[in-house]
């Protein structure tokens, strides 16, 4: 796919300006969301079947996913790519912005939050994690839970600790 100009930034929007493939990008990143059925009813913001299934496939077209074969009857599952991996610093931006500037809702602000929390470093061990998960690479020497294990647990002590406070 070639982008309209020389523009890096037309390139990235070109392919990451979609609020779809965005989402999508987040569910299979933070959500650990790697088929289509998973993808399509975890969605919190409610994204259409067709709409679905034409983000994939753009983000497979892209680079940033590859799509596993599946056998007959059984599910292709979704894998990011490194250039996949790599959006999570943008990702991770566009939540930070997202938490200065724009209204939302304290459940769904958590993560976001502890992530600024936590700093560049952990989004760095997120993507070594995600490159485990997802690329098969070998993961680093350490004990004990990984980053987005990590992340989920703070997520849902916070979310305990707010509803105890109401």
């Amino acid at each position: 796919m070639e982008p309209r100009s020389g523009c890096p930034i037309n390139a990235a929007v070109e392919v990451l300006g979609d609020r779809w493939a965005l989402l999508v990008l987040r569910d299979i990143i933070f959500g650990d969301r790697r088929y289509f059925r998973a993808l399509l009813t975890g969605s919190v913001e409610g994204i259409a079947s067709n709409i679905l299934a034409d983000r994939l496939v753009r983000l497979v077209e892209a680079g940033l996913l590859t799509r596993g074969t599946a056998a007959r009857g059984q599910r292709a599952r979704y894998s990011l790519t490194e250039a996949g991996i790599r959006t999570l610093p943008v990702l991770y931006a566009l939540g930070n912005w997202g938490l200065d500037w724009r209204p939302g809702t304290d459940d769904l602000q958590i993560r976001q939050q502890i992530m600024r929390d936590a700093g560049p470093a952990f989004i760095e061990e997120l993507m070594d994690d995600l490159r485990v998960r997802h690329l098969d690479a070998p993961p680093k020497p350490g004990d004990g839970p990984g980053p987005l294990e990590r992340l989920n647990a703070a997520y849902t002590a916070e979310r305990e600790r707010r509803d105890q406070g109401r």
